[in-house]
């Protein structure tokens, strides 16, 4: 099949609106997508209980922190709407949630509007963590910002070319768990790095479910997800090996004696991401949204069960 130029710019077909259209505000938190909002938290959770843990909780640092994480993942939803709208990949055809651009609900220019104030408030609240920590911060939070709009956005869009889930990884992973103990204790450990990979792979994952529901959409769009590249199967056991090493990594740093027992909390949330699981191995389509969502759940019930593992450890 033909694939078509990813940067190429077409009128696609517009989904209609619903029969009863939500006022301004209503739109506007269609556009956010709420339900995503949770997960971008968890790697905020974890890194805070470590810095806790390890005598450095600073309240100030890590609600910043936490501010910045769900500016730039409503940054990324915003960013999403337009730009997947004008590459024509959300077409009538489209089976996630609806989108504000395609439907007819925002214009182009107003959802761009709206993405610029939410990165404008993330980068302000990362001054005051540069005044916190230093330069590095602004770095770090820059090269945050950018990710957040290529992902499917300017020349080369993360998303179009297969890096999307590096990008999840890194900045909801690493970026999240280790900034958020480091802005707060001024360094960073090894267990704090090996922490910062579960809540990593459970939000990748939330991608790959995302990836999966739309592969063929994405295929016929010319949008080069792994999902695409390497196919349903494939695509299927890349979910399950984000939840298995996520949970498994914590079993291992409990019997290194890493972590105390307690933090065996986190395996609580499994019967969730084993129902999760299921849904992605025998559901196609539509149905797969309801598994996107669960797998946001499972990121906070993990991040939350850690802290509370942690605290009664």
């Amino acid at each position: 099949m033909a694939q078509l130029d990813s940067t190429a710019r077409f009128d696609p077909p517009v989904s209609p609106a619903p029969r009863s259209a939500p006022g301004r505000l209503g739109t506007w938190w269609l556009a956010i997508r709420p339900k995503t909002l949770p997960a971008a938290a968890s790697g905020v959770i974890v890194g805070t209980v470590l810095a806790w843990r390890d005598g450095g909780l600073s309240l100030g640092p890590a609600l910043a922190a936490l501010a910045v994480a769900v500016l730039l993942q409503v940054a990324s939803n915003l960013a999403n709407d337009v730009y997947d709208d004008e590459r024509g990949s959300d077409t009538a055809e489209r089976l996630g949630p609806l989108r504000v651009t395609n439907a007819g609900l925002l214009t182009h220019e107003q959802v761009k509007r709206g993405m610029k104030v939410v990165l404008a408030l993330a980068f302000s609240i990362g001054l005051y963590l540069t005044f916190v920590r230093g330069w590095m911060v602004l770095v770090i939070g820059i090269a945050a910002i950018v990710s957040a709009v290529a992902y499917t956005g300017g020349p080369y869009p993360l998303g179009y070319h297969g890096l999307g889930e590096v990008f999840v990884f890194v900045f909801f992973g690493l970026a999240s768990v280790v900034g958020t103990y480091w802005v707060q204790t001024g360094e960073t450990t090894p267990l704090v790095w090996l922490m910062s990979v579960p809540p990593g792979l459970i939000i990748t994952a939330i991608l790959v479910v995302n990836n999966l529901r739309d592969i063929e959409q994405d295929r016929v769009a010319g949008k080069r997800t792994i999902a695409v590249r390497v196919g349903t199967r494939a695509t299927k056991a890349e979910y399950a090996a984000c939840m298995v090493v996520a949970y498994g990594l914590v079993a291992v740093l409990v019997l290194a004696r890493a972590l105390p027992a307690s933090a065996m909390a986190t395996w609580l949330s499994l019967p969730l991401a084993v129902l999760t699981a299921r849904t992605v191995y025998t559901k196609i389509g539509t149905p797969l949204n309801a598994a996107l969502a669960a797998t946001g759940q499972t990121a906070l019930a993990f991040s939350v069960l850690f802290a509370l593992g942690m605290v009664l450890g």
